[in-house]
């Protein structure tokens, strides 16, 4: 069906997002003045801001070494290609 990796991370959105949901309706229905919940509001949204992107830069770093990871294999796999080519070109030029 689903790797875990996929599924966890599925579930872990969805939780959060509830849990982001449920704290925005009790802000919303708690007996406080409509300037007191604003400023709740207010700094929940800057800190879920700063969680986002201290996210944002985890994952931009993950992208960045899983290409560099993969780059340097796809060129050591097509230097070892070229040697390879190399050493059976000079299997036939060689006089047998």
């Amino acid at each position: 069906m689903c790797d875990e990796k996929g599924c966890s991370s599925g579930v872990l959105i969805a939780f959060l997002a509830g849990g982001l949901i449920g704290a925005g309706l009790a802000l919303l229905y708690a007996p406080v003045s409509g300037k007191e919940a604003r400023e709740k509001i207010g700094d929940l949204t800057g800190d879920l801001r700063k969680k986002a992107e201290g996210w944002s830069g985890d994952l931009k770093r993950k992208v960045e070494s899983f290409v560099d990871e993969e780059k340097s294999v796809i060129k050591a796999a097509y230097d070892a290609g070229r040697e390879a080519m190399a050493k059976e070109k000079a299997k036939f030029e060689s006089p047998q």
